[in-house]
């Protein structure tokens, strides 16, 4: 199992940054992707970005150049900053762990952290 716990959201203005940080219970190098995912009201959870246990990462068009995904391992935190921020990019923001084989996923969410963009 993985409990996680994220922080660091919070009310900022278009243009400001947040950084967001999930901690994990356990060891990430042993998770095979840590992600953020977003859910805005009346809309989808989609994936913000992610980054695998050998490092790579991967982000959504809408976020590329203005969001970068890092961890600490020897923390167990994945971070997420967020620059040049957008009235659309106001959502709950959800820490994803995936573990498990490739043939059986197990996913792991935190509790969630609000983020709002607004003048």
């Amino acid at each position: 199992q993985v409990q996680l716990v994220e922080s660091g959201g919070g009310l900022v203005q278009p243009g400001g940054s947040l950084r967001l940080s999930c901690a994990a219970s356990r060891n990430i190098f042993s998770i095979r992707v840590m992600g953020w995912y977003r859910q805005a009201p009346g809309k989808q959870r989609e994936l913000v970005a992610g980054i695998r246990s050998g490092g790579s990462t991967n982000y959504a068009d809408s976020v590329k150049g203005r969001f970068t995904i890092s961890r600490d391992v020897g923390e167990n935190t994945v971070y997420l900053q967020m620059n040049n921020l957008k009235p659309e990019d106001t959502a709950v923001y959800y820490c994803n762990a995936l573990t498990g084989a490739i043939g059986a996923p197990i996913d792991y969410w935190g509790q969630g952290t609000q983020v709002t963009v607004s003048s």
